[in-house]
């Protein structure tokens, strides 16, 4: 496992999660091959808005895809619908849902690349020998939670809550014109175990689905004149 990931590896050993601030991850994505963060950066302005919000919300635009991670590398998998029942997203689970898919260039990015790898390094090597699959089963979502005057974005409308899968990364891409936006943390017993916020490039979160619920405070413009948004990548591994 790189050197660089070791203190995050320790922290999600020890509490279920992680906080990366944005300079160490540079460093551990830096390792990996990371190059030209502009233009993957820049991606996150041509997302779809997600037509599945149950609170009939329109705050909310993505773009998914879906890979496979082994030691041999990082392969895309055939765009496919992104589900999750109802016990783990009781406002918008129990269906199929279909995004616009990353786009080849984005998945293909040497950005992506990276943050991918890194995952699979970080957490290939924290599962015990015993229960880790010989290829990995990858989500990745590029969010954009937007937000108005007199109209909240909100980044987990579903509340406090589990994926449903192993490994979550949260990585903050940009953060424009916005208040709030705090990350909580809670055990299974649902005691508050941590609280933090993604302001800066890089910024990260992980996460031990099977041992932590995760939830983020709405976000609100600072200036209502200017545009307001939150922009994350979300990438989930799953057995």
């Amino acid at each position: 496992m790189n050197r660089n990931l070791q203190p995050i590896a320790e922290s999600l050993k020890r509490n279920g999660f992680a906080f990366a601030e944005a300079e160490a991850m540079q460093r551990v994505l830096g390792e990996a091959g990371l190059a030209d963060w502009e233009s993957f950066a820049k991606s996150w302005n041509d997302l779809g808005i997600d037509s599945y919000m149950a609170d009939g919300g329109r705050y909310r635009r993505r773009r998914h895809a879906a890979f496979a991670a082994s030691s041999d590398g990082v392969a895309r998998k055939p765009h496919q619908p992104h589900y999750q029942s109802r016990d783990y997203n009781p406002l918008n689970g129990g269906i199929e849902r279909w995004f616009a898919p990353v786009t080849e260039a984005i998945g293909a990015h040497p950005a992506m690349q990276a943050i991918l790898r890194t995952c699979f390094d970080l957490f290939d090597g924290l599962t015990p020998q015993g229960t880790r699959p010989p290829v990995w089963h990858v989500e990745t979502h590029q969010f954009r939670i937007e937000a108005k005057a007199g109209a909240e974005g909100r980044p987990t409308p579903e509340g406090l809550h589990q994926d449903g899968v192993d490994w979550v990364l949260v990585l903050l891409i940009a953060r424009e014109n916005v208040a709030s936006g705090m990350t909580s943390i809670h055990d299974l017993a649902k005691r508050n175990i941590g609280n933090f916020t993604l302001t800066r490039p890089f910024d990260a979160a992980f996460v031990d689905d099977s041992r932590v619920s995760h939830g983020v405070t709405p976000v609100e413009p600072l200036d209502s004149a200017r545009p307001s948004y939150r922009d994350v990548l979300v990438v989930t591994f799953r057995r």
